[in-house]
């Protein structure tokens, strides 16, 4: 007579403790997960971060307020203009500064085309994380538009520190224009070349649909913002919401989410991309006359080839380079609609010219909270899908 044994009184399954990363690309490079795993299923995700810390916070207290800016640009590094923004703004703020009117346009246009660059990595990144190689490739092809746009009006691709303390570095050309307006033509087909795709295809519908769901009030006590925020319903948009620049004379929608998953996520990046050309339209045919900066020699110094008129202004000019500007006595909290989130930068002065200090609310950190939360019963495989919907950069998560 043979014995039938019931299979499920002999398994035994045990907790085990996974690291996952830092590597890349699934880790998105340096961060490292401690995963709680029973078999497939995860326990808890808690992030373990650190592992590109560079004291960015303290460097900016030693060095002047002008100087910290090329530093901005490498925070979130997908999206240097939006970094440059919030900082200059911050600095403005406190020395109560108003910049002209070309040059808070001109701010608008590239910060847009900042986002955009930025979405497109992070779609593109996000997808070759799930093996759609082709997508990545279609969006590093655009973005190299975008690239090409920053090179025309600064000179740099990358860490491009084109925005100054009173303005811009260069004036936008029209050849920048026209190439501007070229790229928002093409765009739109390549994001419908995207969606054909993407958003229809069964494998990406199941590895996002109902994958990292985050109600939109866990989404709030966790700090979240930006598209991670949106993607949960939360209809929170700092240039709508509390508007800088001239986001307030622009025509834009802020999308949202249903259900708050990784599919909401990705959904909302892809209107916002639809949105900021919008944005870009919109500024580009408002885009008055007049100068890039303030005229203050002592917080802008002459351009190149300037003519020195009188030992007043080579003095100026000579005081910036060697000693700075000085900031009134004070604290200042600024912040902007970055692509990830809301970027913050809080500044206090001791009336010198550099920050006594100066603390950087970053989107990236906050967004990152929630990976305990929203990885609970979920696969391993899906810890890949969540973060890349996350989009963390960890320049700025670090700092």
């Amino acid at each position: 007579m043979v014995e039938i044994l019931n299979v499920e009184d002999n398994l035994d399954t045990k907790t085990i403790t996974l690291s996952m990363g830092p590597q890349h690309p699934s880790a998105h490079g340096v961060l490292h997960l401690v995963l709680e795993m029973d078999g497939e299923r995860v326990l808890s995700a808690k992030p373990d971060i650190g592992y590109l810390h560079r004291g960015t916070e303290k460097i900016a207290e030693n060095l002047f307020y002008h100087q910290f800016t090329p530093y901005t640009d490498r925070l979130d590094y997908m999206s240097a203009m939006a970094n440059n923004l919030a900082y200059v703004m911050g600095v403005e703020k406190i020395l109560g500064i108003e910049v002209p009117e070309r040059a808070k346009y001109i701010r608008v246009i590239v910060a847009e085309l900042s986002r955009l660059a930025s979405h497109l990595m992070g779609i593109g990144a996000w997808a070759v994380d799930l093996g759609a190689l082709t997508i990545f490739l279609y969006a590093i092809r655009e973005r190299e538009m975008i690239l090409d746009l920053f090179e025309m009006i600064c000179g740099a691709r990358l860490t491009l520190c084109y925005l100054r303390v009173g303005g811009v570095r260069y004036d936008a050309t029209q050849q920048f224009i026209d190439k501007t307006r070229e790229m928002i033509n093409i765009l739109p087909e390549k994001v419908d070349e995207y969606e054909q795709v993407l958003t229809g295809n069964r494998v990406w519908l199941a590895r996002n649909k109902g994958v990292g769901i985050i109600s939109a009030a866990d989404a709030i006590s966790l700090g979240m913002s930006g598209p991670n925020l949106r993607g949960s319903g939360v209809k929170w948009d700092i240039r709508k919401d509390n508007p800088y620049l001239v986001y307030d004379r622009f025509d834009f929608d802020v999308p949202v989410g249903e259900t708050g998953d990784c599919f909401d996520r990705y959904t909302v990046r892809l209107a916002e991309i639809r949105e900021s050309l919008k944005i870009i339209t919109q500024a580009l045919d408002g885009l008055p006359d007049g100068p890039f900066v303030v005229d203050d020699p002592e917080i802008v110094p002459p351009k190149k080839g300037f003519v020195y008129d009188n030992m007043e202004n080579l003095i100026h000019h000579f005081k910036y380079v060697s000693d700075g500007f000085a900031v009134p006595e004070g604290e200042v909290f600024s912040t902007i609609e970055a692509p990830k989130g809301e970027l913050g930068v809080y500044i206090v002065s001791d009336g010198s010219a550099k920050p006594h200090r100066l603390k950087l609310r970053v989107p990236s950190f906050m967004n990152l909270q929630c990976m305990d939360l929203i990885c609970k019963d979920a696969y391993l495989a899906d810890v890949i899908t969540i973060l890349s919907s996350l989009d963390p950069v960890f320049g700025e998560c670090d700092k």
